[in-house]
């Protein structure tokens, strides 16, 4: 991939809501891998559509969502399916090769919760479109063999992740498990109501604010930890799991429906623990079952996987960025052209 993956990035719309999406906060992703792309110099960038494997729809959605519902007086999809259709529409018709292939060979990316609704109006015009998604949940129409899972993460401003420094070796790793943030969706309020400063061992908090000479509290009990509980919010996708992985934290995803990011080539079961959401109650059963030898080996697989899960500006081989379009790559090269 490295020497032969070319992209073509469709040059038609202008700013805001095309060629640039946001760079921090939950969406970055997002926006970083557009900026990386089209102004980073990629050597992934083909110099002529004729050479190019795969064609980028330059869009963010965060940004359609800024700039488009803004003041947001209404929930409809309708304003986003029409503007994404229109562009299609307009690159079809001034181009061969969406035509060609309807779509099979083109794609976006996506982290904001409405990323997956931009095909649902036309579902046959985006049949065989590549989908770049944070929000990979297959009960929600997300489909593995077609669509890239991507991971979530947050970005502070002028950071592109986080100080390695508060991560723990894992004998001074005191915590069995953490977790603390919002009662956002089903899974995490059953988690809450269980465990909620309820177990020295299994910390789970509502919330944790506290700072201390600009160490973040919240980071710096997720680096005491052995394991990091991530549980979907609203949606699928957590950025827990990327912290935890950065932090050397082994993460236990709580969720249902989630198409893990990369798991063409990474076996999360080697670095991580699933437990379905009907499981909340036996968390501490469970984790307790896992030997101090596997844990050692579990985490230490966590290391190693963290290049994978760094995000880097210009990018390098391997880290987040490759890893996505690598995914992408995977798509295009397995997919039968209809």
């Amino acid at each position: 991939m490295e020497k032969r993956f070319k992209i073509w990035v469709y040059k038609e719309g202008e700013l805001p809501v095309l060629h640039g999406g946001p760079v921090n906060n939950i969406y970055s992703v997002e926006g970083q891998f557009l900026d990386e792309i089209e102004r980073g110099k990629s050597h992934f960038i083909a110099r002529h559509p004729d050479e190019a494997h795969a064609f980028l729809l330059p869009l963010s959605v965060a940004y359609i969502m800024h700039y488009i519902y803004k003041p947001r007086a209404t929930f409809s999809r309708h304003q986003l399916q029409t503007l994404v259709t229109d562009y299609v529409r307009v690159i079809a018709d001034k181009y061969t090769h969406w035509n060609r292939t309807n779509g099979a060979d083109h794609f976006s990316i996506s982290c904001h919760d409405w990323g997956p609704d931009i095909s649902r109006a036309n579902p046959e015009l985006f049949k065989y479109f590549i989908r770049a998604l944070c929000n990979a949940n297959t009960s929600e129409g997300f489909q593995p063999q077609r669509d890239v899972s991507v991971p979530e993460i947050f970005l502070h401003v002028g950071k592109l992740g986080l100080p390695r420094e508060g991560a723990q070796p894992p004998s001074k790793r005191p915590i069995l498990a953490f977790f603390a943030g919002g009662a956002h969706g089903r899974i995490r309020k059953v988690l809450l109501k269980r465990w909620k400063d309820k177990d020295d061992e299994i910390q789970v908090h509502e919330y944790v604010t506290q700072r201390k000479k600009n160490n973040n509290l919240y980071f710096k009990l997720m680096g005491q930890s052995k394991f990091c509980l991530c549980p979907s919010g609203h949606e699928v996708a957590s950025p827990r799991v990327v912290t935890a992985i950065q932090l050397g934290c082994v993460p236990v995803i709580i969720s249902d429906n989630y198409s893990l990011p990369f798991s063409d080539v990474l076996d999360w079961s080697k670095f991580s623990v699933n437990i379905p959401s009907e499981k909340i109650q036996e968390i501490k059963t469970i984790l307790k079952g896992i030997s101090h030898k596997r844990y050692l080996t579990m985490q230490r697989r966590v290391i190693q996987a963290q290049r994978h899960f760094t995000l880097n500006r210009p990018a390098k081989p391997y880290d987040m960025i490759h890893m996505i379009l690598h995914s992408i790559w995977l798509r295009r090269l397995n997919h039968r052209m209809p």
